[in-house]
């Protein structure tokens, strides 16, 4: 087997369209970044190439297809989990369609893969806006709250996130003497977390706050 012009074009297209993917998520300080997007979109398009090669014509397609099974590992090594939520599902789920356009390219389906990279950059581009937003409109947040134990308000700052309409996700308080400490996840918008975090910093009673 001998590299002609087409095979040329597919590892080209595989480095460009790789690269332009990477660069977005190099922008973003994301762990998959330019040169791994390259690697898997190129990894991808030389398995599928070498799929049409050595399994033709019984069943061309027996390589290509574990492409699929083997880049949910490296997708699985970039999710993590913090304390409330999990991060790094974008980044895995833009590997998976950048081994998909790979695919697609070693396939010689050229036109398919520009779209495709085309669609995926503007979902990462300008998707990303409207996350923002909804970010703003809906917000996770961690309290850690130390206080001193008052009789019959030891529920006091629970109070107070249900007065600023936070939605209290989940809770843990611990008495320890005569102080109290409260952990709670609460969701809200943006500006209803900034007004609670406000009425706290001027509360002189509370003598740890961690938000």
């Amino acid at each position: 087997m001998e590299l002609d012009q087409t095979m040329i074009l597919k590892l080209v297209l595989a480095v460009l369209i790789g690269g332009a993917i990477g660069v977005e998520r190099e922008l973003r300080s994301k762990s998959a970044g330019f040169r791994t997007m390259i690697l898997i979109c190129l990894g991808a398009t030389i398995f599928t190439m070498l799929s049409h090669f050595i399994g033709s014509p019984a069943t061309p397609d027996r390589i290509a297809s574990n492409v699929v099974v083997g880049i949910g590992f490296i997708g699985g090594g970039v999710v993590f989990k913090s304390f409330n939520r999990v991060t790094g599902i974008t980044t895995a789920a833009t590997i998976w369609l950048c081994a998909a356009l790979g695919v697609a390219i070693g396939s010689g389906y050229f036109l398919l893969s520009v779209v495709g990279c085309v669609l995926v950059l503007s979902t990462l581009f300008l998707f990303s806006f409207m996350d923002t937003f909804l970010d703003r409109l809906n917000q996770v947040r961690e309290y850690k709250i130390t206080y001193p134990y008052e009789e019959n308000k030891e529920h006091k700052y629970e109070d107070l996130m249900l007065e600023y309409h936070l939605k209290i996700k989940s809770r843990t308080q611990v008495k320890t003497g005569n102080i109290i400490k409260g952990e709670w996840i609460a969701t809200g918008s943006e500006k209803k977390h900034l007004l609670f975090i406000e009425h706290i910093l001027k509360d002189n009673t509370v003598t740890e706050f961690g938000f």
